[in-house]
């Protein structure tokens, strides 16, 4: 099997800024599009992986999300500062699922279809260090709003601001969640190496 050999990028020729793309993507420029993918398709599909736990889900989520955006370029203001659009367009995608899921979820449960949880493949179990087993229980132990503002300020590398921008609170208000998110997940992965030790 041949590698391609990895395209060279002249230091010289500046990226495109997110509102250069924003516009070409008004006109319809499909390279702005893929661009505009390049840079933010592998920070949301994270995001998403982890606010929901589940990858298919994770895939279906930022289809939705780049489906919005193609759909609502033209409306988007010049302006608009897109990373935080995205984010919030994904958040809003995963709420949304989560809303529909607990609904058809009590729908089954009644039926008495609701089925177990999937375990995980050996494959999976062998792959996974204890310390990232601790780290993704912890953080899926923590409730969505502490896990929200601990993705998109610890993983996605937001400024507080951002993120408030994203959840629809106020920046102290994510600098308290975020504080309360790292305080419980220390506490959740300092328990588990007391339990193994």
């Amino acid at each position: 099997m041949s590698r391609r050999p990895t395209p060279r990028v002249d230091p010289s020729v500046a990226e495109p800024s997110d509102s250069e793309l924003l516009s070409g993507l008004r006109a319809a420029d499909t390279a702005a599009f893929d661009a505009l993918y390049a840079r933010y398709r592998a920070p949301l599909f994270s995001f998403l992986v982890r606010l929901s736990g589940r990858r298919w889900l994770a895939e279906d989520l930022l289809q939705d999300t780049w489906l919005r955006l193609a759909k609502h370029a033209v409306e988007l203001p010049p302006d608009t500062a897109l990373r935080p659009w995205l984010f919030t367009v994904a958040r809003n995608a995963f709420v949304s699922y989560r809303r529909w899921a607990l609904l058809d979820a009590d729908r089954l449960r009644e039926l008495g279809l609701w089925p177990g949880r999937a375990s995980e493949t050996p494959f999976e179990l062998a792959a996974a260090t204890e310390t990232e087993r601790a780290l993704e229980a912890g953080l899926a132990a923590l409730p969505l709003a502490q896990r929200e503002v601990l993705l998109l300020c610890a993983v996605e590398r937001m400024e507080p601001s951002e993120a408030a921008e994203v959840l629809g609170l106020k920046p102290e208000a994510v600098r308290q969640r975020l504080s309360r998110a790292r305080s419980t997940l220390a506490e959740h992965i300092g328990r588990a190496e007391r339990i193994r030790s």
